[in-house]
């Protein structure tokens, strides 16, 4: 296509927002007309279906949930007066409870304010929340963040390490929905180890953000942990950026959550509209289906070209892939569906894997994500009247290019800034476009069974240990590991069993593992109280 048949498509596909200052250019997506056409009617169910999830239908039937998080950014449209108020009135407790803390109204004992956050959840529970500090936070924020978001010791403990003298004054926020998620109650308990081995009480300093009636809001209310916070049944942990699993850590922060709030409510209305051309959402949907056949053929490459913008492909990652990949359709049939994520950010990148994109395997298309002002105040001139901001914005030009004149696709969002207002804004474009998506290749984007499976297995390994360390301990000689798994009465799991006594030997927890360790069957175990 020639330089003046490509302005046109540029202008024919271009979208623009005019009250949030957002573009997308799919321009460069080589879908035809025809594929356009043939997609409509697909389309036209599409939008009915999001209309009838945000009424309220039942949209995860493994735990009969409705999936509200649309109402969170605009109470008006919860299905019932009773959510809206809850809305309503958890929005006010978190920003009345982020302005006392700041304050000083609520602060840890002995301290006149906290200086710290520790947050610990995983999943949706974690990413959210760091993207949204690495995007918005100022230099100095009132609070510093720190975050628990794996059941890794050694990480737990830098963690820690980090925090120091200012553990006193630190708040800690334990965001889990069930209070079983077994991540965030390891890391819950490792602060609550490092808070005793300080003689500091946990409690003053702990916040819950769960469910109603979950294990973690027993805890905090038997030993009278600061507050506690909802978190909504109807939100899954992917989307649940704006309620208080998000906002009470971005609010702590002096992070403007109304406006985050504010733009999210305005995308979310763009991408109401039945329009495929004026709703962005839409577009991106159309041009993921056409990029991966409708059925993930080719990976999404995101590279935001603003360093705040770092973690976003993180982000996206989880919301993309726990939502869309799916081993069967609505309709029971075995699909395989999904789309892998990955991304760091531009011009880093050009440094790195974009020869590769380029000259290498054509199985993925790139989202570029550009911001159109530099910085706070003026920029220096670096060469030809050129800033480095110039330069940033030539890079991304200049690549997209490259990779175009090379059959590579890729489409732009545009924002204005990084600032409440559009980080608001994009959570909620990719939220529209993956439920978008998800209903048009006929995948329920709102359960998670493979997530729940890897916890069954995981649940699995550790009932073995404890039947592996009982047999070990009524052993009068050492064993050998087929006559352990005999004994625990699991003659097929011989590897796990392995493995299991690999890892306690090396943290000298109680298993003795003799022999040669290239050659596991001819280790001996015993076992050492």
């Amino acid at each position: 296509m020639d330089s003046a048949a490509l302005w046109q498509r540029y202008q024919d596909w271009l979208y623009y927002n005019d009250a949030l200052g957002f573009y997308v250019d799919v321009s460069r997506m080589r879908f035809d007309d025809f594929f356009v056409k043939a997609m409509l009617p697909e389309f036209e169910r599409s939008f009915q279906e999001m209309a009838a999830l945000e009424g309220g239908a039942i949209a995860n039937p493994d735990e009969n949930r409705m999936v509200g998080h649309y109402w969170l950014r605009n109470a008006d449209l919860a299905p019932t007066p009773e959510l809206k108020q809850e809305i309503v009135e958890t929005l006010d407790r978190v920003k009345t409870f982020a302005s006392k803390v700041h304050r000083g109204e609520i602060h840890p004992p002995g301290a006149a304010k906290f200086t710290d956050i520790l947050s610990i959840g995983i999943g949706g529970s974690a990413l959210g929340p760091q993207f949204v500090s690495e995007a918005l936070a100022p230099i100095a924020p009132p609070l510093a963040l720190h975050f628990v978001d794996n059941s890794d010791p050694a990480g737990i403990d830098k963690t820690i390490a980090k925090i120091g003298d200012r553990l006193n004054t630190t708040l800690v926020l334990v965001i889990s929905k069930s209070g079983g998620t077994p991540e965030t109650r390891n890391g819950m308990l490792e602060a609550k180890a490092a808070y005793e081995a300080k003689n500091l009480d946990f409690a003053p300093h702990a916040v819950a953000i769960t469910g109603h009636g979950s294990k973690l809001e027993n805890i905090a209310k038997a030993d009278n942990w600061l507050t506690t916070f909802p978190m909504h049944d109807w939100v899954g942990g992917r989307t649940s950026e704006m309620s208080a699993v998000g906002l009470v850590a971005a609010a702590l922060q002096g992070i403007d959550i109304q406006a985050m709030l504010d733009g999210a409510k305005l995308m979310d209305d763009a991408t109401r509209i039945p329009d495929l051309k004026q709703n962005p959402a839409a577009l991106l949907a159309l041009s993921w289906h056409f990029a991966g056949n409708g059925k993930g053929a080719k990976d999404m490459v995101v590279l935001p070209y603003k360093d705040s913008l770092l973690l976003f492909s993180r982000y996206l990652q989880q919301l993309v892939m726990e939502s869309l990949g799916k081993e069967k359709d609505l309709g029971g049939n075995v699909v395989h569906q999904g789309i892998a994520v990955y991304g760091n950010k531009g011009s880093t990148d050009q440094h790195a894997y974009v020869q590769q994109l380029r000259e290498g395997v054509p199985n993925f298309f790139l989202t570029f994500i550009e911001v159109l002002k530099d910085r706070e105040g003026s920029s220096i001139a670096i060469e030809n009247e050129a800033t480095s901001g110039d330069f940033l914005s030539g890079f991304l030009q200049g690549t997209r290019q490259a990779l175009y004149e090379n059959s590579r696709d890729s489409i732009v969002v545009t924002i204005p800034e990084v600032n409440p207002r559009t980080v608001g804004a994009l959570i909620a474009l990719y939220d529209r476009a993956v439920g978008l998506y998800g209903s048009l290749v006929r995948v329920n984007a709102y359960h998670q069974p493979g997530v729940e499976a890897g916890k069954k297995a995981a649940a699995s390994v550790l009932a073995l240990q404890s039947q592996t360390i009982a047999v070990l301990k009524e052993a009068s000689s050492p064993l050998s590991l087929t006559e352990i798994a005999e004994k625990a009465g699991a003659c097929d799991r011989v590897e796990e069993i392995y493995k299991i006594l690999r890892h306690l030997h090396a943290n000298q927890r109680g298993a003795i593992l003799t022999g040669d360790p290239s050659k596991p069957d001819s280790l001996q175990v015993s076992w050492q109280s």
